[in-house]
């Protein structure tokens, strides 16, 4: 009877009751409902030390206070750590590594120069212009006659101006205060009786301008053997610059004039094992075992007699003495594939005497890239590579230099390669380079060019640690025959004697050679145990440790984020909900609502039951405050008619 009258009144049958969860029952992914939950299942759970302190004495506000401070005083003295480390790691610092090794070894490259700058056939009379003119210059400075020259050819400085330029000058200094002498003479405590030399307060130096002329300085020396070499030096690079091609004629660079004998591991030298060049300042040079060498030399023992052993000539026959004033023999020892630079790396051998240099090869290889500000080839350096050599720091500065007096002055200087396209200087063509090149060795010297600094170290170098000894050559008792068998076989004028001739000897003092190898102190392994070491020492965890901090970060900011929509969609989402809602759901028929669905009916009033209130319970009004679950029909039954019980009288 329930059901037909349900189904009379339209509202169907029965709907089951909606399944509800039970506290068994887990979802697959949950989080904690607010901050302290969280919290505290953490401090439950993990495996850091300390943490659960926070939560067990929660009960006693002082001991709660005194592991929080504790737990964040040790946390941040960790994360202070871990700053240090990282600071360590990212400054890239590196180790220094020594390895002892003892192999055969190639022998370097050996280059010995005669100290004898040469003189050309064609630009002899050049040359003897110049050597006259500065006779001429030294009698007019110093009253200094060495030749007969002056008395054949009388002329004065004034011709001496109109034909050469830039003539050789004495300047005077100026005084200096009169407070500053007065102070100076009395605090000198031995009086010198001596009379004052007028040398004292002038300098000796020559004028060099710019190309119009509008700025001009001079080049000034306190010492007159100084400023006559320079001077002199300078004239002859601008005679020497005129020279199309700078080898000697092919009988003036035979090795039998320069080295009598030349020995290696016992065995003789053979044209195969030398190379020949000329070098303006220090004559012919011969390199021997150079990359030019059919066979490079091995040694495979250490001693004098298992190296290079020479005999030279050191008579200065021809030379030019205003531009070389040392007697003697250069020698530089160097790399197969590295340029000799005498200036930087050689030393001068004495006449009579015997020289035995020993030597011990190191090796050095550094780090490029972030540990060390080096390059491997030179490829990735801003400076082309004139030489055609291997990359070192000194060609790559002086091929900087040239290419910045180039660019300067128009012309490239002769102690350097020529570059395509460019010619040496010569103030014939180039009056003002002198001014150019002397500003520019100054700015140079500075580093206001740049070069140091374009030129960064080679990451692997070879060098090698030479230590000499000297002894006379020949001894006293020996010289008799050893020069007879010199000028018998080598035309060696006996009347010179030891001034004319010199040994040499090179050889490897031990097998043993040394590599100072760098690498990284700091690596990403070294890191990560120092990081683990410091999470052990401040809380004695592990990696999975490291996990639940991150899990629980990760659980802080999805909390966070749910509170914000929470409170977003409470704000602008649930204020025009309900009236709004009431609406929809009046007008709505009932055969479109879901089946779970059904208005709470109003219980009946207390008057008595007629043809009004039976009308009114079979439609009622569309008032509803939730759409919860359906009561049933008999409980609705049974409210009203207690409802109507209790109204009667």
């Amino acid at each position: 009877m329930k059901g037909e009258q349900r189904e009379e009144q339209g509202l169907g049958p029965d709907p089951a009751a909606a399944p509800q969860p039970t506290e068994e029952e887990e979802a697959l992914i949950e989080f904690h409902r607010s901050y302290r939950d969280l919290f505290q299942f953490f401090c439950n759970n993990t495996t850091i030390h300390g943490a659960i302190r926070l939560v067990c004495s929660q009960h006693n506000r002082m001991k709660t206070a005194f592991w929080a401070v504790l737990w964040l005083c040790t946390f941040g003295m960790m994360y202070w750590q871990f700053g240090q480390l990282f600071a360590e790691y990212f400054s890239y610092p590196v180790s220094l590594n020594i390895n002892l090794d003892s192999d055969k070894l190639v022998f370097p490259a050996v280059t010995v120069c005669t100290l004898n700058p040469y003189r050309y056939t064609q630009i002899k009379g050049e040359l003897e212009e110049l050597d006259r003119i500065t006779e001429q210059t030294l009698y007019d400075l110093y009253k200094y006659n060495s030749s007969n020259t002056l008395g054949a050819h009388p002329r004065g400085r004034r011709d001496l101006r109109e034909t050469w330029p830039h003539p050789l000058q004495r300047l005077a200094v100026p005084a200096p205060p009169s407070g500053a002498r007065q102070a100076r003479s009395a605090s000198s405590i031995v009086q010198d009786n001596n009379p004052q030399v007028d040398r004292k307060d002038w300098k000796i130096g020559f004028q060099l301008c710019n190309q119009n002329k509008s700025d001009c300085f001079y080049q000034t020396y306190s010492s007159g053997v100084d400023a006559v070499r320079e001077w002199y030096r300078f004239h002859y690079i601008n005679i020497l610059s005129r020279l199309r091609d700078t080898s000697p004629s092919p009988g003036e660079d035979m090795l039998d004039n320069f080295i009598f004998a030349c020995r290696f591991n016992q065995d003789s030298c053979n044209q195969a094992n030398y190379s020949h060049f000329h070098h303006p300042m220090y004559g012919n040079c011969y390199t021997f075992n150079g990359k030019n060498s059919s066979n490079l030399w091995m040694s495979s023992m250490p001693g004098i007699k298992n190296g290079l052993s020479l005999t030279l000539r050191t008579e200065q026959n021809d030379f030019i003495p205003l531009l070389s004033t040392v007697t003697g023999a250069r020698v530089m020892v160097h790399g197969q594939d590295e340029p000799a630079f005498m200036d930087d790396g050689g030393f001068n051998l004495r006449p009579g005497v015997e020289t035995s240099i020993s030597m011990r090869k190191e090796a050095l290889d550094r780090l490029g890239g972030n540990y060390g500000d080096c390059t491997k080839n030179g490829s990735d350096v801003p400076v082309e590579n004139l030489y055609r050599s291997k990359y070192t720091q000194q060609v790559c500065i002086r091929s900087c230099f040239q290419e910045n007096m180039i660019k300067e002055c128009g012309c490239a200087y002769i102690f350097y390669p020529l570059p395509k396209n460019a010619e040496f200087c010569d103030y014939r063509k180039h009056n003002s380079w002198g001014y150019c090149y002397y500003k520019l060795q100054d700015a140079f010297s500075s580093d206001r060019l740049g070069c140091f600094t374009k030129c960064r170290k080679p990451c692997s170098v070879t060098s090698y640690e030479l230590s000499a000894g000297y002894a006379r050559w020949p001894s006293v008792t020996s010289q008799d025959w050893i020069f007879r068998m010199l000028s018998r076989q080598n035309n060696y004028t006996i009347n010179n004697k030891r001034n004319g001739v010199a040994k040499l000897n090179i050889f490897f003092k031990e097998l043993k050679f040394k590599t100072n190898s760098e690498s990284p102190s700091v690596t990403t392994v070294t890191l990560l145990s120092n990081l683990g070491s410091q999470w052990s020492l401040w809380f004695g965890s592990s990696v999975l440790s490291v996990v639940e901090m991150a899990e629980l970060i990760f659980d802080l900011l999805v909390i966070t984020f749910l509170m914000l929509l929470r409170r977003f969609r409470s704000r602008y989402w649930s204020p025009g909900r309900g009236g709004r809602g009431a609406q929809e759901v009046a007008s709505t028929p009932a055969s479109s609502l879901p089946p779970h669905f059904c208005p709470h009916s109003t219980p009946p009033s207390s008057s008595p039951p007629g043809p009004a209130t039976s009308a009114a319970l079979t439609a009622p009004p569309p008032a509803y405050a939730t759409l919860g679950p359906c009561p049933s029909p008999s409980s609705l039954v049974r409210t009203s008619s207690s409802t109507y019980t209790l109204g009667e009288p």
